[in-house]
């Protein structure tokens, strides 16, 4: 029987919001299994520090400058990959970002910026994936969505909106996919990252902040998920996962 190490190796998986957060620690991950990874983000620093960690390691990794509201970014970072490995197994649209208002707030640009980012970068991370995966007659997208979309509470009204429409998306891509491309949801709770501080709100932030410090789980456990979707057979397609801890609402 296949070890986990065995099943990941050698695969080459494109991280969108790869710099921090649950995005590094899904690279840190896959690389320590052997994967080769490819990561995406707008914080090219960041980007360099993470890369440089991984290749100390003496694993493989790429990285491209990514604004995921861009669609050619993202056709840029997928190339990438193909370009220096000569193919993509799995793409991880996880860039996300959250404004907690209420909806009669009328933060407008807050919204648009959801859906740039949550809704439409994750569209353009699948459009720029599924052309080399139909290629290649196999790939796997996983989309990290939230826990938000699944329990609906106010000042999250639009941010919820965003991931259920991903969810909505993945379900029917599902369904017109002929089983070629696998696709995956990972909804995470709260989880110990630096998501608040791109929260304009000040009271939201300072509540998530608090929650993260009761509640928040690492996250690697959000890492082992994707593994664990990802080391599925070939013929195994593992829809849903909701990851959150044990005791969140």
């Amino acid at each position: 029987m296949e070890t986990t190490k065995e099943k990941i190796e050698g695969k080459v998986v494109v991280i969108t919001g790869a710099s921090s957060g649950i995005g590094a620690s899904i690279a840190l991950k896959l690389s320590q299994y052997g994967a080769k990874v490819v990561l995406g983000a707008r914080r090219k620093d960041k980007l360099e520090e993470l890369a440089a960690q991984i290749k100390k390691s003496g694993n493989d990794v790429e990285y491209s400058t990514t604004d995921v509201t861009k669609s050619k970014d993202l056709i840029i970072l997928v190339q990438k990959a193909v370009d220096t490995f000569g193919r993509v197994d799995v793409i991880i649209n996880n860039a996300g970002v959250s404004q907690l208002s209420r909806i009669d707030d009328l933060d407008i640009d807050g919204w648009d910026q959801m859906i740039d980012i949550n809704l439409k970068g994750v569209l353009y991370g699948m459009a720029a994936a599924i052309p080399i995966f139909k290629q290649q007659k196999r790939g796997h997208i996983i989309n990290i969505i939230s826990t938000s979309g699944i329990k609906i509470v106010p000042m999250q009204g639009v941010y919820a909106g965003t991931k259920n429409a991903i969810r909505t998306i993945g379900e029917a891509f599902r369904q017109e996919s002929n089983g070629e491309i696998r696709i995956t949801g990972i909804s995470p709770g709260v989880v110990k990252t630096d998501f608040a501080n791109g929260i304009k709100n000040d009271q939201m932030k300072l509540i998530i902040k608090e929650n993260m410090e009761k509640l928040a789980i690492d996250p690697v456990a959000i890492a082992n998920a994707v593994i664990y979707a990802m080391e599925q057979p070939i013929d195994v397609e593992i829809g849903d996962i909701v990851i959150r801890p044990a005791i969140q609402n």
